[in-house]
């Protein structure tokens, strides 16, 4: 048997370490996780009808509203959803305040289930 040298230890150890980043990465693979992780990226805009209703993604500016959402703002069947972005990215509105999602299209899905049809009352802040 070769004698243990540090050389050859830290080889095995950095080969090992590889061999592990290796490991996890095939073990692991996508998951569900996956998709709640935010993006770094600017939202990208959406429009679309979900469940019945239509939900509205966009840039906004901040002259005259009271936005937290970054500069975005989200809009469900014209009325708009209040939203606001985490120092992590991860998104969250007044109708799912304890809940985190990923993008603001999540949110406005989730915001739809949630509201089972009622109407989005406009959040009056002062």
């Amino acid at each position: 048997m070769p004698e243990l040298t540090r050389r050859r230890a830290l080889g095995a150890a950095a080969s090992a370490l590889a061999g592990l980043a290796v490991a996890d990465l095939v073990i692991a693979g996508p998951s569900r996780a996956e998709a709640s992780v935010p993006n770094a990226s600017d939202p990208v805009p959406f429009d679309e009808v979900f469940l019945g209703r239509r939900i509205q993604g966009e840039a906004a500016s901040h002259e005259g509203g009271h936005h937290h959402g970054g500069g975005y703002r989200v809009r469900i069947d014209g009325d708009e959803l209040h939203v606001m972005r985490n120092a992590d990215g991860s998104w969250i509105s007044v109708v799912n305040h304890y809940e985190t999602f990923a993008t603001p299209r999540a949110v406005a899905r989730a915001a739809v289930r949630e509201l089972q049809g009622a109407d989005l009352v406009p959040l009056a802040l002062a």
